[in-house]
């Protein structure tokens, strides 16, 4: 027989060690997946490890799990067909004129694009790419430009089709299509915040995001014929979010029928060739293989603190804090919040979400003023793809800040692109607080399309 460690101890060390090995920058699906193999030998026994398959093998196994490659396909196929280029050009020739108005149309190409893409690393790098020359090259305030780039990008993880918010479904043993359908209005929310902030600003303060000028304008007959240039990839995502929305498909249907969507958009705009295939199955290939990975190491990691008594552990130390209901779930996004300066968002939703998820349930909806179990269920689920933006744009380690630095001209120093970042993290600390106080925001539309 292994070891007795109280459980206290036992949180301690495995946390710990967790966090030392992340900190020597080992990465997250072997540090989690080793770290519950020598937890397994050290508390148990041999017999112990057949806790490795009984985790993975229902993740291999299940279905909604095929909505992720399908997703990031089709992502990847409209990337090499050049539609985030044409998007961004059309929005910004449209909005150019205003003050701000750049700024805007990178938000509101971003939160287009979030709606084709669901991954966020793409959409931070490939707008940093397009849209922080041409703001910085027409006197925008770089603050401004690159917030606005790093802010918009992020709805990616929140917009569906969301990567995020499939895993979380399948965690937390949820309806995917509610979660996409919840998240709607705050990522729409959030974009109108954000937009409202830079145009705002910028008419405040007209040097901030000067418009173009009067000779880059174009007359109202252009900017028709601009918008239909985009009728393509608009249509493919009304078709996808449609047919999940009205119930005709499930997730990962509605995926294959977007998949297969992407080629014929790729082929209207000429991009369809061997090479575009073989790239877009290569990111796909890499994307998946690192969620699946971290997958699987992170719930043979929780599986084994579950197991040796962790979730009653987390359930007695939150009711020791004398807390009511609020103050726990005030004090759950406080802990991802803070997680998320540090870890990867797939991580931290297995290592939090099925410790969560069973408390939230037992503090009962009508704590919250919810009538009913499921709308807090998905309410929670939300909340936390709300809560996991901030973790892209915290310092110091948000993964946001990196990938704009990776494209950001040299002579813009770190600290710069820090502090781009802070505003646009308190209008998503406004828009988390705002889905925690009215929860209708996030449960009106799923109660209207699926019925109370």
């Amino acid at each position: 027989m292994g070891l007795e460690i109280e459980i206290g101890w036992l949180t301690l060390i495995m946390f710990g060690s967790l966090l030392a090995l992340l900190m020597m920058g080992l990465p997250l699906a072997f540090v989690t997946g080793g770290l519950a193999c020598v937890f397994l030998f050290i508390l148990g026994d041999a017999n112990a490890l057949n806790i490795v398959p009984s985790r993975i093998f229902p993740l291999m196994t299940n279905y909604q799990l095929s909505a992720i490659p399908l997703f990031i396909f089709m992502a990847a196929m409209l990337e090499r067909a050049g539609i985030i280029n044409d998007m961004f050009d059309v929005i910004y020739k449209i909005l150019g004129g205003l003050k701000g108005g750049l700024a805007a149309a990178t938000i509101m190409a971003s939160t287009l694009l979030a709606a084709m893409v669901g991954v966020i690393g793409a959409a931070v790098v490939t707008m940093g790419i397009i849209a922080l020359p041409a703001m910085l090259n027409r006197g925008y305030d770089p603050k401004i430009a690159m917030g606005s780039i790093m802010a918009g990008g992020t709805l990616g993880i929140l917009i569906p089709p969301s990567i995020l918010a499939i895993i979380y479904a399948v965690v937390a043993e949820q309806s995917v299509g509610e979660l996409f359908i919840g998240a709607v209005f705050p990522g729409l929310l959030l974009s109108g915040m954000y937009i409202l902030y830079v145009v705002g600003l910028s008419y405040i303060s007209p040097r901030l995001g000067p418009p173009i000028p009067d000779e880059e304008r174009i007359p109202f007959a252009e900017k028709v014929q601009l918008i239909s240039r985009m009728a393509a990839p608009i249509l493919l995502i009304v078709i996808v979010l449609g047919v999940i929305f009205s119930g005709v498909a499930t997730p990962v249907e509605a995926a294959g029928i977007g998949t297969f969507g992407a080629f014929i958009v790729a082929a209207i705009h000429r991009k369809l060739d061997w090479q575009t295939v073989r790239e877009a199955c290569l990111t796909t290939l890499k994307a998946s293989a690192m969620v699946i990975w971290i997958m699987f190491g992170a719930t043979i990691f929780v599986g084994l603190y579950v197991l040796e008594g962790g979730q009653q552990f987390v359930n007695d130390a939150l009711a020791a804090t004398g807390l009511g209901p609020w103050g726990i779930l005030i004090l759950m996004q406080i802990l991802l919040v803070a997680l998320g300066m540090f870890l990867d968002w797939v991580g931290i939703l297995l290592l939090c979400v099925p410790i969560f998820v069973p408390i939230v349930k037992a503090l009962g909806a009508t704590a919250f003023g919810l009538s009913d179990p499921n709308e807090l269920v998905l309410w929670f689920g939300v909340l936390y793809l709300v809560n996991m933006q901030m973790s892209f744009l915290s310092p110091p380690f948000g993964y946001a800040l990196f990938y704009l630095r990776g494209v950001a001209p040299p002579e813009i120093p770190m600290g710069d692109i820090f502090k781009a970042a802070l505003p646009f993290l308190a209008l998503q600390i406004v828009g988390l607080v705002l889905c925690m106080v009215f929860p209708g925001i996030i449960t009106w539309l799923p109660g209207v399309v699926y019925g109370p």
